[in-house]
């Protein structure tokens, strides 16, 4: 494998920031200073990037059906629960792509192909992900319509979006409303919601891309087959 590619795939860098990290004199293959980017990295080989040894495993990818009240990250220095602890039987080195809040439930991708990271979860590709809200208040046509024209939060302007209004409830002044979202800012769906006067009370992510959540319990994973991984990538790339 290429060293650029072997240190994407390690999750160090993209490929293009991976070259430069070996033209610069960062990257140190077998105790010698590697420039040449066309190197093909061997199995025997030791491969540092800045006197830290990077290990390239065999790209694994996982669907977790993560409950409400764990962080999406491999650990906290706070001490609270991670996603990784869901998953103490995976061997990989995995971690979460992109996150959900710790309050929000739902489908969470993990790997350890950094690359296939930096595929889903650059700004420029756009692989659709579909949330179901709980918000406070009425949602209708009219208060709902700015999301789908590209509401701007932060002053940033969104990508316009799509929704489904499931449930309205008078008694108790809350919606149910599904939102189809292709990009990940932080807090996004619920800053949107808010932006529309709808504060969120609960939220999943349901779907990413043509993943869905069937036959995972809250709290479960699976692991993905080659076809869905290769669903994720023609969806980022086309």
């Amino acid at each position: 494998m290429r060293i650029n590619k072997y240190l994407a795939h390690a999750g160090v860098a993209s490929r293009r920031k991976a070259e430069e990290l070996i033209l610069t004199g960062k990257v140190v293959v077998n105790n010698v200073p590697m420039t040449n980017l066309g190197y093909q990295v061997s199995s025997g080989d030791v491969v540092e990037v800045n006197g830290v040894a990077v290990y390239n495993e065999e790209p694994v990818y996982y669907l977790l059906n993560k409950p409400r009240g764990y962080i999406s990250s491999v650990s906290d220095d706070k001490g609270r629960q991670t996603v990784m602890d869901l998953m103490p039987q995976v061997k990989e080195r995995i971690y979460p792509v992109g996150r959900l809040d710790w309050d929000t439930s739902g489908l969470l991708l993990l790997t350890n192909d950094g690359e296939f990271t930096n595929l889903m979860t650059h700004p420029k590709h756009g692989v659709d992900k579909v949330y179901v809200a709980k918000v406070e208040g009425q949602a209708n046509k009219e208060n709902l319509r700015p999301l789908t024209l590209g509401i701007k939060i932060d002053g940033k302007k969104m990508s316009p979006a799509r929704y489904e209004i499931i449930k309205q409830d008078k008694v108790k002044n809350h919606s149910i409303v599904s939102l189809t979202i292709h990009e990940g800012q932080n807090h996004q769906v619920k800053n949107m919601f808010a932006a529309v006067g709808l504060p969120v009370q609960k939220l999943s992510r349901i779907q990413y891309g043509t993943l869905v959540l069937d036959g995972v319990p809250t709290g479960q994973y699976r692991r993905l087959n080659k076809k869905e991984v290769s669903q994720l990538i023609n969806a980022a790339q086309s």
